[in-house]
């Protein structure tokens, strides 16, 4: 581990390229040494945080106190069992390098994946997915060091609490994560394809661009191109000359709200079925007397929950590709209205008051509140 001698302008280190420098800024390159610089800065009450690929980042452009960490850990280890082929992945690992390992050696369950940008460690605290598939199903679960106790463990997928583009590990609002903790390495289940073909197609848009129906297996490298184009597409794959891929990729989660309030909605507007709500409510007789007789429980009506498309909501608020406020350098990408993107020498300021405008727009035609993906640093909206 070693700090910088001048700390890096977290404008230099995200994919947004909006931030300001920290006090101090240190690089961890072995997990050790990782977990025993985090243990001094907890025990220091020095203000800290780590930042892996900066792709899911939006930090102020003031000062960041305290210091910043940059987890460069690397390594893959390939473990057979009976059930799969686990990859056991450093934090710092760049995502987009382990699922071209993964098509490369023929290992099926995040091909769909291909392109996202950031580290290994980020991608189960906000459970990434696309494309009709999601971390959740292939991850077993992960290594971290608890930064209450200072303790390692290894803990299982099903302790994460992993839901749409969240989980346990996740900050919401600048509050901390219910399980505030930081990830040192991640375990997958992949399943091994000698003949090198992927999982099923599950998502419309990728089953169209492959020329094939929704449930068919297609070459694992055949997905990988197909999804890169498409991020391609809509700038969320980094291009230094387009202007457009400046972004944090998708800044609002796609809202789920019940079958019921989505009916504000024009049947034409995008839903996907997510389950159902199921409460029973018990009714306690008021007095403890033997001759009362307890009304049997009531079954509560089961509330479908569907997930609306931001895009869709964004666009019906009257908010095009490209718009952006007067005089904001900061825009609407011209090729997917969910991405915030800097137009060249955008403030965070000029990010938080688009996010802003985007929102009540939104909650005012709609009734509905877009929350943020990414982290949000020292910035409110």
């Amino acid at each position: 581990m070693s700090e910088l001698a001048e700390p890096t302008p977290l404008a230099e280190l995200t994919t947004l390229g909006i931030g300001g420098a920290p006090e101090r800024m240190l690089v961890a390159e072995d997990t050790d040494e990782l977990v025993a610089q985090l243990t001094d800065l907890w025990q220091s009450d020095e203000p800290w945080m780590v930042l892996g690929g900066g792709s899911n980042t939006v930090a102020t452009d003031d000062e960041i106190a305290g210091a910043v960490v940059l987890i460069r850990t690397q390594g893959i280890e390939r473990i057979a069992t009976d059930e799969g082929v686990v990859l056991r992945v450093q934090a710092g690992e760049t995502w987009d390098d382990l699922v071209a390992y993964a098509v490369e050696n023929r290992l099926a369950g995040i091909e769909a994946l291909s392109g996202i940008p950031g580290s290994v460690g980020a991608a189960p605290i906000q459970n990434i997915g696309a494309y009709g598939q999601e971390l959740s199903s292939v991850l077993l679960g992960v290594e971290l060091l608890d930064v209450e106790t200072g303790e390692r463990s290894h803990v299982p997928a099903s302790a994460l609490g992993l839901g749409y583009r969240t989980s346990v590990l996740k900050r919401h609002g600048g509050a901390d994560a219910e399980r505030d903790a930081v990830v040192l390495s991640v375990d997958l289940l992949l399943t091994e394809a000698p003949d090198g073909m992927g999982r099923p197609v599950a998502y419309t848009q990728l089953a169209s661009a492959l020329e094939v129906e929704l449930g068919d297996r297609v070459e694992l490298t055949r997905v990988r191109d197909a999804v890169l184009r498409l991020r391609r597409s809509k700038g969320m794959v980094l291009d230094p000359s387009d202007r457009d891929t400046y972004s944090a990729g998708s800044f609002f989660t796609n809202p789920i709200v019940t079958e019921q309030a989505s009916r504000v909605l024009p049947a034409d507007a995008p839903r996907w079925p997510q389950g159902n709500i199921d409460e029973t409510v018990t009714v306690i007789p008021l007095d403890g007397s033997s001759d009362v007789v307890a009304p049997p429980p009531i079954q509560a009506t089961l509330q479908r929950e569907v997930k609306l498309s931001a895009a869709w909501l964004i666009e019906h608020a009257s908010i095009p590709r490209g718009f952006h406020l007067p005089g904001s350098r900061a825009a609407i990408s011209s090729k997917h209205t969910l991405a915030l993107t800097n137009q060249g020498n955008a403030r965070a300021d000029d990010i938080a008051a688009l996010a802003r405008f985007v929102q009540a727009r939104v909650q005012s035609e709609f009734g509905i509140t877009l929350q943020p993906e990414p982290v949000l640093i020292d910035i409110e909206l």
